[in-house]
């Protein structure tokens, strides 16, 4: 790619889920949040809104397809605290903010498990259409049973087989948006009455493990071609793909274990040909922000007496495979294996001497979710920190909705805009080039290698 790559600055994502409940349990029972009016159009609007005044790059759509239904042998908990059920499509909210917005993105979460490859090809393809460019896929693999029940599976497959499967479902989406159609395909030639000239469109024709597919694509080249590419597993296999595939990296742990991970999945994107600057490492924290610190702990310790224990529990129950309403707190995080969430744990373990975690203190950090708290200069100064060990933005975690985001907007924004950290305004163009500098993946990148 001859494009310069823009100068390094601070991303930043509205963290959302469509549903009650995301992350910090308990909070839907407020009379200052909007949460339970998910099912509505106008409060994803008016978050839309509020996102593209604070110049944040995308707004960011978590998403499951099952239940989280261990916790004290099933889902009584998870369907009482609304914990993460109901929970509606995160696509079909883009469209809807996209026409209310002119530069903002949207990424939103879809499982390799949950649709063909062939049919979601064309869904990215048409978001990618009616967004002019501003979506991004966050690419997982699942790790709840019932999902895998949900969708066909007998259960959850393993999980080296699920990455697996993942690495074909996306070399089946490279083909088909990368490599059916030529760039020159449409012409709209009305002299001659060609809508696209037929050479220029091909078949695929590939066979594998998991898919076949013939082809062709039925969707035009859109924009990016291939939307931005988001992915968030931290397990050793998940690490791998990830410095393969990925183009932003939700990784998940302390700041204290920052440097070291950036590192690891600098050097991993090496061995496969990408350089560092082709990806970005998104840290996860949930700002209480404040006027001063005094004001954003009295608004913390309000939020800690609507925090939901028991939905906390079931939450993170369902993460790591195991039901805690038995655990024994003090358990060593070493003598834990399960084919779940193995690098939830993992960054647990990193970020202290070895030894000295133990279950009960996964399920604190969890339930203390990433709150960080204090008045607007000192969230600031912590984002800035932690920017400078190596992370390259935030999703940015909601306590209230859009009560947190609006405190984030108009307190911190600003600070980080004077200091040269944050956007101002917006590039043109689409996503992809707001934060690279290029509308199309790089030649670095293994989707190039399939290209028309």
């Amino acid at each position: 790619m001859s494009a310069v790559s823009p100068p390094r600055r601070m991303i930043l994502n509205a963290f959302t889920m469509n549903c009650v409940s995301h992350i910090q349990q308990g909070m839907w029972s407020r009379n200052d949040t909007r949460q339970t009016e998910f099912n509505s159009l106008e409060p994803w609007l008016e978050l839309a809104r509020i996102a593209e005044k604070g110049c944040l790059d995308t707004i960011f759509l978590a998403d499951v397809m099952g239940l989280y239904d261990n916790y004290q042998g099933g889902a009584d908990t998870s369907f009482r605290e609304a914990m993460q059920v109901p929970v509606n499509d995160p696509m079909l909210l883009i469209p809807a903010m996209a026409l209310n917005t002119r530069h903002l993105g949207f990424a939103f979460t879809s499982s390799v498990l949950q649709a063909h490859p062939f049919t979601f090809a064309r869904q990215l393809s048409t978001l990618d259409h009616l967004t002019e460019g501003r979506v991004a896929w966050n690419v997982v693999t699942s790790y709840l049973p019932n999902a895998g029940s949900n969708l066909g599976f007998d259960g959850l497959p393993p999980h080296d087989e699920r990455y697996a499967r993942a690495e074909e479902y996306l070399e089946v989406v490279y083909k088909l948006l990368e490599g059916s159609w030529a760039d020159d395909a449409v012409v709209r030639d009305e002299d001659r009455h060609v809508y696209v000239e037929p050479d220029r469109v091909r078949a695929i024709n590939h066979r594998g493990t998991y898919f076949n597919v013939a082809g062709p694509h039925l969707s035009s080249p859109s924009p990016q071609r291939t939307p931005v590419l988001f992915q968030a597993g931290m397990s050793e296999r998940g690490r791998t793909f990830a410095a393969q595939h990925a183009e932003c990296i939700f990784v998940v742990g302390s700041s204290r274990s920052g440097a070291a991970l950036a590192q690891d999945l600098h050097q991993r994107a090496r061995v496969q040909g990408r350089s560092h600057t082709d990806m970005k490492l998104i840290g996860g924290v949930a700002p209480i922000v404040g006027g001063t610190e005094s004001e954003a702990l009295e608004k913390r310790a309000s939020y800690e007496e609507h925090l939901s224990i028991e939905a906390g529990l079931a939450h993170i129950s369902g993460n790591i495979g195991v039901d805690l309403g038995g655990i024994d707190p003090d358990q060593p995080l070493e003598t834990f294996r399960t084919e779940r969430v193995q690098g939830f744990i993992k960054n647990l373990l990193d970020s202290a001497p070895a030894g000295t975690r133990t279950m009960g203190d996964l399920i604190k950090s969890n339930l203390a979710g990433a709150w960080l708290t204090g008045s607007v200069e000192q969230v600031a100064n912590e984002l800035e920190r932690r920017f400078r060990s190596g992370l390259d933005g935030f999703n940015l975690t909601y306590t209230v909705t859009p009560g947190t985001f609006v405190d984030f907007v108009e307190g911190v924004v600003p600070i980080l805009q004077e200091r040269g950290l944050v956007q101002r305004e917006y590039a043109t163009g689409t996503l992809r080039k707001k934060l690279f500098g290029h509308d199309r993946l790089p030649l670095s990148h293994p989707a190039a290698a399939v290209r028309f």
